[in-house]
């Protein structure tokens, strides 16, 4: 499969508008390791080898080990990832898969024992961020490619 369209030429607003978001995401308190990690893992969760790609490549840049970026579809199983760092990609799962998950009131308290009102918010959009360059990537045919 090759690349359909060539999106940011013909919808250039709109795509200034995705990366404005991005922009946005990068500048909250959210550690960039664990920024990382959640793109990571919603990724894989919806099959995204374009990003896949890129945000194993960016997370190894930023000094991630490779054990916890191999490991982080099992995070929950892992010892080496922290306590806040597991409810942010429980939280990304419940996200990604909301039909079926939601995002329950156990769920949102246990997140606020390590996050604020803001960087919940920040979570969020991190997550749905990730979630919508997954699908524009799926839908515009990006396909990984070696570096």
């Amino acid at each position: 499969m090759s690349q359909r369209v060539s999106y940011y030429e013909i919808a250039p607003e709109g795509m200034e508008m995705m990366m404005g978001m991005e922009k946005y995401t990068k500048g909250t308190a959210i550690e960039r390791k664990l920024r990382e990690l959640i793109k990571i893992r919603v990724s894989q969760i919806n099959g995204c080898a374009f990003c896949l790609n890129m945000h194993t490549s960016d997370a190894r840049k930023m000094g991630e080990t490779e054990q916890r970026i191999y490991c982080v579809s099992a995070w929950g199983e892992c010892e080496f990832y922290t306590e806040a760092e597991k409810v942010a990609l429980e939280l990304a799962e419940h996200v990604t898969l909301i039909p079926t998950k939601r995002v329950p009131d156990e769920l949102y308290q246990r997140v606020r024992e390590h996050y604020d009102e803001k960087q919940y918010v920040d979570l969020v959009l991190i997550i749905n961020q990730i979630n919508s360059w997954n699908r524009i990537s799926i839908a515009m045919g990006n396909i990984a490619t070696e570096k």
